[in-house]
This record gives structure tokens, C-alpha cells and sequence, in this order.
């Protein structure tokens, strides 16, 4: 009996030994794949850091072209209001010229009434009417031309004014993104 007893306590012992040395080699583990799991952390936690710099990048890229953008549309509009000066000035010319014009063409009927006085006189006024129509001619040509200046002023301003919009949108999407990212980012340092 004694026998077996030295037996089962010499199994007894042996297990705890056993035990003992599972549980020092279970915390050895452990403690390994801890420090791998944290160096994993910390490469994540670069790789975060270096794509909200691209993204701050990005964004202030997307201010810089906002900001030249609403510049030209400044440029563009203030151009806009130079051609309506030049429409404007060319229209009361073609006025003019068409009153003078009238007054021309009263001239040379007075002129054919007294005909009397001389036909050279005469054929001086219809020499200055022709003069003057050229000279109509030439503004309302000019006219035509601005109002096309300031159409495509216009359609430039309106393209100018959509890009300015995209990419005010852009900057808007990527300050959001870089946000998501910092978020991220401090919830990843927790």
C-alpha cells in the first residue's frame, strides 16, 4: 500500500510540475504574441500618420486651386464689366452716327429742293451720307463683334464659376476625409 501511495504522490507531484511549467510556457506565449500585436499596432498607427499627411496635402493643394479659381472669376468678371462699358459706348456711337445720319440725309433733300444753288454742294453732302453710313456700318460691325466678346466672357465666366465650385467641393470632401482619418487615428492611439 505504501508503494502506491509513493506512486500517486510522485504522479501527484509530477503534474503540478507539469502544470507549473504550461502555465510559465502559456505566459511566455503570451507575452510573444502581445509584443507582436503591439509592433503591429505601431506600424498601423505610421501608415495612418502618413496617409492623413497625403490628405492634409491634398486639402490644402484643393485651397490653394479654390483660391486661384475664385481669382480668375474676379479677373473674368471684371473683364464682363469692361466689354458692357465697350458695348455700351459703341451702341450711343451707332446712335449718333444715325441722328447724324438723319440730319445727313434732311440736308441732302434741302439741297435736291434748291438744287438751284449748286449740284456740286450736293454731290459734297451725298459724298459725307456715304461716309457717314460706312461709318454706321463700321460701329454696328463693332457692336456685333463685342456683344460676341462679352457672350464668350459669359460662358468663360460660367465655366470658371463651376470649376470654382468643384473644387471648393473637393477641398470640402477632402478636409471631411482627413477628419475621418483623424478620428481614426485617435481612436487607434486609444
Amino acid at each position: 500500500m505504501n508503494k502506491a501511495t509513493n506512486i500517486a504522490q510522485k504522479a501527484a507531484q509530477e503534474a503540478k510540475a507539469a502544470s507549473d511549467a504550461q502555465n510559465i510556457a502559456g505566459a511566455q506565449a503570451s507575452h510573444q504574441v502581445k509584443a507582436q500585436l503591439a509592433e503591429k499596432a505601431v506600424e498601423a498607427a505610421k501608415a495612418a500618420e502618413a496617409a492623413l499627411a497625403g490628405k492634409e496635402a491634398i486639402v490644402e493643394q484643393l485651397q490653394q486651386e479654390v483660391k486661384e479659381a475664385e481669382a480668375v472669376v474676379q479677373e473674368e468678371s471684371a473683364s464682363i464689366q469692361q466689354s458692357q462699358t465697350n458695348v455700351n459706348a459703341a451702341m450711343q456711337a451707332a446712335q449718333q452716327a444715325q441722328l447724324e445720319l438723319k440730319t445727313l440725309t434732311q440736308a441732302v433733300q434741302t439741297a435736291n429742293a434748291n438744287l438751284g444753288n449748286a449740284e456740286a454742294a450736293a454731290q459734297g453732302a451725298e459724298q459725307e451720307l456715304t461716309e457717314k453710313q460706312q461709318l454706321v456700318e463700321a460701329a454696328r460691325h463693332r457692336v456685333e463683334e463685342l456683344g460676341k466678346n462679352l457672350q464668350c466672357a459669359k460662358t468663360d465666366l460660367a465655366n470658371t464659376k463651376q470649376a470654382a465650385y468643384k473644387a471648393s467641393a473637393s477641398a470640402h470632401e477632402a478636409k471631411v476625409n482627413a477628419n475621418r482619418n483623424k478620428r481614426g487615428q485617435r481612436v487607434l492611439a486609444k
